[in-house]
């Protein structure tokens, strides 16, 4: 590969070392929930150091355990927390790495979104973002060589975001990863009550009520919600919790949610 992105947040946000982080995410995925079915065609997941939202996360990544035969991309939207950008940016690379290897960027996937206005390439957006990044080792682990569009999300509407999706998200060889936290720094008992009305809205499809108060990727997540009502999909809510639930003091903690969406069943 002639340009890989490096990790920007190994060794803070998860396990710098290689057999720590094999070690860490078998863990967590060896805890999560075991569902039975088909795996989902998106899901929202956290984004936090894995100590925080990594047992959240793995509740979704546990879904994708049987998926890789099926998959032939990986679409991972999620918000920029450093680099203010309109629209949304490919990473001009064409792999990402962590200690765990390298992730190969689906080139013709990148080349079918780079088309549109609303995408540009530029690997400043994503060289230190962590909304991507921490997802990574868990895609290498449960779809290891599944190639990805990465794409970190700035100022853009729901359905410029809707448009970037419908433009890879085939039937069943695609899947949609969306990267967000939900609330930040409420107290435990508020951020419960705000984390319990946004995953209501998420689970009705609602794109027109998120906002970035209530969800820091709540611009790809709207986008989602939209391109999933269009496609007569459904949301289940796996996991919601917060910091305060898993490694943090309660006085202000960050919501995390994780949510599949597949198909609806079809009436008897």
């Amino acid at each position: 590969m002639n340009k890989v992105r490096p990790p920007a947040v190994a060794g803070a946000f998860y396990p710098g070392d290689r057999e720590k982080l094999s070690a860490t995410i078998d863990r967590l995925l060896a805890e999560a929930p075991r569902h039975t079915g088909r795996a989902p065609q998106a899901l929202v997941v956290p984004h936090a150091g894995y100590p925080y939202s990594g047992p959240i996360a793995a509740s979704a990544y546990a879904l994708l355990r049987d998926a890789a035969p099926r998959l032939r991309r990986v679409v991972l939207l999620g918000p920029s927390h450093r680099v203010p950008l309109r629209g949304l940016a490919l990473p001009d690379a064409d792999g990402l790495a962590t200690p765990l290897g390298i992730l190969p960027v689906d080139g013709h996937g990148a080349a079918a979104v780079a088309r549109l206005p609303q995408v540009v390439s530029s690997p400043r957006p994503h060289a230190q973002e962590h909304s991507l990044e921490v997802q990574l080792p868990f895609l290498q682990r449960v779809l290891p060589e599944v190639p990805l569009v990465p794409l970190v999300v700035g100022a853009a509407s729901a359905e410029q975001v809707a448009e970037v999706l419908e433009q890879l998200w085939e039937a069943d060889d695609t899947l949609v990863l969306i990267s967000s936290d939900l609330s930040h720094y409420l107290p435990y008992a508020e951020a419960r009550a705000v984390d319990r009305e946004t995953a209501d809205r998420i689970l009705a499809l609602d794109a027109e009520q998120l906002d970035t108060e209530q969800a820091c990727g709540a611009v790809p997540l709207r986008g989602l919600l939209l391109a999933a009502r269009r496609r007569g999909l459904r949301a289940r809510e796996l996991d919601l919790r917060n910091s305060g639930d898993t490694a943090g003091d309660r006085a202000r903690v960050v919501g995390y949610g994780a949510f599949a969406f597949d198909a609806r069943l079809e009436a008897a």
